[in-house]
């Protein structure tokens, strides 16, 4: 059976620790954003528009907004229907996370998930006869000298190499492997094996994200990882072509310095994502105090809440300079209403009063 070749190194190991404990305070904090079902959909459209803007699609991410908000715009067809089709992947995802929990203490993963997946990818892209189909011909890359970038396995191996990594990903020693790490793992090994003519990238990529979100890690869904490989262009594809280059071999490679990428990769945006939560709820006693439970809080109580964790405390003078927008009256039925949540006490009756912590 097929079983990746890597070394769980001091860096993947930082990396992990920096997710498992972003992980943890994401999961909880005490104070939330009323608004965070905003930025979910905000990462969703961050995920389509640098998912597909990774291979070449030339929309804006305006102009991809407009699209998933059902727009027409005026643009090419291929990208918007690109745009169009990684939406409706994340939702398929969706679909398939909760189909695998139901009732299953073992997550199974199929090649079919696979295939519904690159199926959607290239809906009205690729022929029926392509699209959700392993090809049946060789796929090289070249540059622009013409020069052999990436040699793919031939394809006839191509349904054995995809069956051999199914099982490795279903087996105990593959269920062992931290999700991170069996994430990433995927991701090489779909990019590496190519099984389809085109839409690898995207199809390798939304599967490593469904391992992540069927297997804990989904943060809330607060992130996009496809957002930091595009910014990090030159180095997503330098890693990926310096592991595969070692070896036209796939089980003789080593991932570690991949594994290395994609770890450091959802560290980085799980610490953004910590730090704007942790902002909000400082206090790990706050928690406790509020009986386990997690409040949300409107866009002016975040705001009064980071300037009362970052200062010990607020009076109506301070209020009043960050949230300058609204009345007097406005500001005290948030402090109020933080009030009545338990989330923070009165000290003091004049006008010199100040809102502290509980």
């Amino acid at each position: 059976m097929f079983y990746p070749k890597f070394t769980i190194s001091s860096k993947i190991l930082t990396s992990i620790g920096h997710i498992e404990a972003a992980r943890a305070v994401i999961n909880r904090a005490p104070l939330i954003p009323s608004y965070e079902k905003s930025f979910q959909e905000d990462a969703v459209l961050r995920t389509v528009h640098f998912g597909t803007r990774i291979e070449g699609n030339e929309l804006s991410l305006s102009q991809a907004a407009r699209v998933m908000a059902g727009e027409d715009i005026l643009a090419g067809k291929r990208d918007v229907q690109e745009v169009i089709n990684y939406r409706n992947v994340i939702n398929l995802i969706e679909g398939l996370i909760q189909e695998k929990k139901v009732n299953k203490k073992t997550i199974v993963y199929q090649e079919k998930d696979l295939k519904k997946i690159h199926l959607l990818v290239t809906k009205r892209i690729l022929s029926e006869e392509k699209s959700g189909q392993y090809r049946k011909t060789q796929v090289i890359v070249r540059s622009l000298s013409g020069a052999v970038v990436f040699r793919a396995p031939p394809a006839i191996e191509v349904p054995y190499l995809i069956t051999s990594f199914f099982k490795f990903l279903n087996s105990g020693q593959g269920q062992q492997l931290h999700p991170v790490l069996r994430a990433g793992v995927a991701h090489y090994i779909l990019v590496a094996i190519h099984p389809f003519v085109e839409g690898n990238g995207r199809s390798s990529r939304a599967f490593a994200n469904l391992i992540l979100f069927a297997e804990g890690y989904d943060i809330r869904r607060l992130f996009s990882l496809e957002e930091f490989f595009d910014k990090n262009l030159g180095d997503y594809y330098g890693v990926l072509k310096k592991t595969s280059d070692q070896s036209r071999d796939l089980e003789k490679r080593d991932l570690t310095d991949w594994l290395e990428f994609f770890s450091q990769a959802l560290a980085i945006e799980l610490d953004r994502v910590k730090e704007e939560i942790e902002r909000l709820s400082v206090d790990g006693r706050l928690r406790k105090r509020l009986g386990g439970k997690q409040i949300s809080l409107s866009s002016r109580q975040v705001k009064l809440m980071e300037y009362i964790n970052s200062h010990g405390g607020i009076n109506m003078a301070a209020a009043r300079s960050i949230l300058s927008m609204v009345s007097e009256d406005t500001i005290l039925r948030e402090l109020q209403d933080l009030r009545d949540k338990k989330v923070v006490r009165k000290v003091g009756k004049t006008k010199g009063a100040k809102y502290i912590l509980r």
